[in-house]
């Protein structure tokens, strides 16, 4: 049975993810209404968008390399906080040049943070010896929600009210439960292999991961940045139909997740990232052929039960797969997130310049189909649990 130490961990963690969920969320809804404070062209707009993806690999790449050293708690307690008061200059910053700084860094924290509350959520699924990372990427996307409908609600009040406010709560949580976090000791695995130690950790086994990883936000740029794009343009579809693919997306991924950790526990990671993958591949499909808009937002929705399985499995098989606990592999893993999303966006925005948004849609089907052959990759050899969790 897990120790009270283990369930304050766990707590704690659960406090991380509904954090970060918050604040990328309140910048993200934000997006348009930055685009006009600023009197941003498309062009600027994608550019300055770009600052944080870029500068989130480069923050999850550091992240790898200060967990390895000084545990992840210590740095989740620097980077969260500094990821919340990020977003709040956002919403204050007056002009252009004022704005890049703060936007590059919260792409450098948001990364440490994304790759640090991994790590936090292996060392709980390690110390508990089954399967959680689900339950914790629920919460995410539970928060995630609750930041637009927090922004729906507020849409009538100043743009740094509006993204201020939900920042007060999640500096709060980020200070109150970021003491319970695992430690560097908890964190670590005993008798390790040196090699894997000192943080010189192969690329060679988690190829199969940071692949899937990428395949995953390739898919998920195309639904997040062009949905609303195709219901209207493809499909003619108007201002109340528009966003029920996103929610569909959305509401799928959160009800999946919400069983995600059972499933796995029962049928195992690979068969379950094989399932997703072909269930992610008949979405896209039937994005690419939807006659109408019903059968459109059905086709989003099916992407989301196919994509939302792979992040936590990725994450999970990659700290199976570092016996030290170091977090390096998860870094490298939580990588891909980033080069995914930029990847993405511009594939998938130049089929649809080339070719039309529909067929646009066929670039993230096909690699959702990769994933079906990735998916041995997530069920490496399983390392012992700690003795600390019985």
């Amino acid at each position: 049975m897990p120790s009270s130490r283990d369930r304050q961990a766990r707590i704690a963690t659960y406090a991380v993810y509904a954090v970060q969920g918050l604040s990328f969320a309140s910048l993200l809804v934000q997006v348009a209404s930055l685009q006009t404070k600023h009197g941003l062209d498309e062009g600027a707009l994608t550019l300055l968008l770009l600052i944080v993806p870029v500068f989130a690999g480069v923050g999850s790449v550091a992240a790898g390399t200060f967990a390895a050293r000084f545990g992840s708690r210590l740095l989740l307690r620097v980077a969260q906080p500094t990821v919340a008061l990020a977003v709040v200059l956002v919403g204050l910053a007056p002009s252009v040049p004022l704005l890049v700084p703060v936007l590059l860094v919260f792409g450098v924290a948001l990364g440490a943070v994304d790759a640090g509350m991994n790590m936090q959520g292996v060392a709980v699924e390690r110390r508990y010896g089954v399967q959680v990372l689900n339950g914790f990427h629920c919460l995410w996307s539970v928060f995630s929600m609750l930041a637009a409908g927090w922004a729906s609600v507020a849409a009538d009040l100043p743009l740094p009210v509006i993204m201020s406010v939900p920042m007060v709560f999640a500096l709060a949580g980020s200070l109150v439960f970021g003491g319970g976090l695992c430690t560097p000791e908890e964190e670590k695995v005993e008798d390790a292999p040196a090699v894997a130690a000192a943080g010189r950790f192969p690329w060679r086994p988690i190829i199969p991961l940071c692949l899937a990883m990428g395949f995953l936000y390739i898919g998920d740029s195309a639904v997040s940045s062009f949905n609303t794009l195709f219901m209207k343009n493809v499909l003619s579809a108007g201002p109340q139909v528009i966003p029920l693919a996103y929610a569909a997306y959305q509401a799928t991924t959160l009800a999946v997740r919400l069983g995600g950790d059972l499933a796995v526990r029962r049928y195992g990671p690979a068969a379950i990232v094989r399932i997703g993958g072909l269930i992610a591949t008949l979405g896209f499909l039937g994005v690419v052929v939807a006659p109408n808009q019903p059968l459109a937002i059905v086709a989003f929705g099916l992407t989301g039960v196919g994509l939302s399985v792979v992040a936590p499995q990725s994450f999970s098989a990659a700290g199976k797969l570092d016996p030290a606990g170091t977090g390096v592999a998860i870094a490298r893993v939580n990588l891909f997130n980033y080069i995914g999303f930029v990847v993405g966006t511009a594939l998938v925005g130049g089929i649809a310049d080339a070719a039309g948004l529909r067929w646009a849609f066929a670039a993230p089907l096909v690699l959702a189909a990769v994933i079906i052959a990735l998916a041995p990759g997530f069920e490496p050899r399983r390392q012992a649990p700690n003795p600390s969790a019985a």
